[in-house]
């Protein structure tokens, strides 16, 4: 068996990989091609569910591991998840923003479409004070439902938030749930209940009449918008004003992407161990109903 000295980045490892492939046993060869092919996947998957995927034992992984240099899986691992979470990519600087700028004329554009979305992020964390985000995840959590709803571009926003929002806290749920109106959903909604609506001008009229609508049946509303002014008569308990400004014709939702992940990891934060362990039966549920892909198992090979 042959062992490498250690290499520093994901690039070198897949290189290092790419190099050995051939040589190496069946096993191992799955588990190479894996990496090389998903390392975002490698670098948050536990062991056995990157072993699943890949259709191999854990051990594959570690004999993997330590062919590489490392002492185990996690060490193998470590790696790509840095890459991946880049902790300290905020003390890395702007050289490579500057850099971008200076190259051609597409160049140029990126850099202005990257410094604008980087403005919008900045500025709408830096207006999610923390004493509205207390307000808000009191308000959820101690609701019996949590309705969220937006239409047309701005609904994928709340598609995401309800689908992992609903693993921290099992009341959270998308509404309209299919092709009706929201209002149909909250009909027999009430002062224990809470509705999170999510707009950008031009306003949604149904977001609107939503908001209405909870108000009058007692709900705690959380509006998402460029402003907290939005429509007479709208006074929402509490409001979290994001930045939207694009350099092209519609609205940029990276800092309201910002803001909902946030309001998420509080919600898994607060949730504790019963949202880890929700997460963890939803993600066995999955794999258990073949929710996900998974490459061929590999042939069994005969002994002699």
């Amino acid at each position: 068996m042959f062992f490498y000295t250690m290499p520093d980045t994901p690039t070198q490892i897949t290189h290092k990989l790419r190099d050995d492939i051939s040589s190496m046993p069946p096993g191992l060869q799955a588990a190479a091609k894996y990496i090389i092919d998903h390392p975002g996947d490698f670098a948050l998957a536990s062991i056995r569910i990157t072993a699943s995927n890949i259709g191999v034992s854990p051990n594959v992984l570690v004999r993997l591991a330590q062919r590489m240099g490392y002492d185990g899986f996690e060490a193998f691992r470590t790696p790509f998840r840095k890459t991946l979470v880049t902790d300290q990519e905020s003390q890395l600087g702007q050289e490579w923003l500057d850099t971008t700028e200076s190259g051609s004329e597409l160049d140029r554009t990126q850099a202005k479409f990257a410094h604008n979305s980087l403005n919008v992020v900045t500025r709408s964390l830096r207006l999610m004070q923390p004493a509205k985000v207390s307000k808000a995840i009191h308000y959820i959590t101690e609701s019996n439902r949590c309705f969220v709803t937006a239409t047309r571009a701005s609904h994928a926003l709340a598609y995401y938030f309800s689908y992992a929002g609903r693993m921290a806290h099992p009341g959270i749920q998308l509404a309209p749930r299919h092709s009706g109106s929201v209002i149909d959903d909250l009909l027999d909604s009430n002062d224990r209940d809470c509705l999170i609506a999510i707009t950008f001008h031009p306003y949604s009229a149904e977001t609107i009449a939503a908001m209405r609508f909870a108000t009058q049946r007692g709900l705690k509303v959380i509006l998402i918008s460029e402003s907290d002014v939005i429509a007479p008569g709208i006074e929402p308990d509490v409001v979290f004003q994001v930045s939207t400004r694009s350099r092209h014709h519609f609205s940029n939702f990276a800092g309201a992407t910002a803001v909902l992940d946030c309001l998420l990891g509080h919600l898994f934060e607060t949730g504790g161990e019963d949202a880890r362990k929700r997460v963890e039966r939803y993600q066995k549920a999955r794999e258990d109903t073949g929710a996900y892909w998974q490459p061929s198992k590999l042939p069994r090979l005969r002994r002699s």
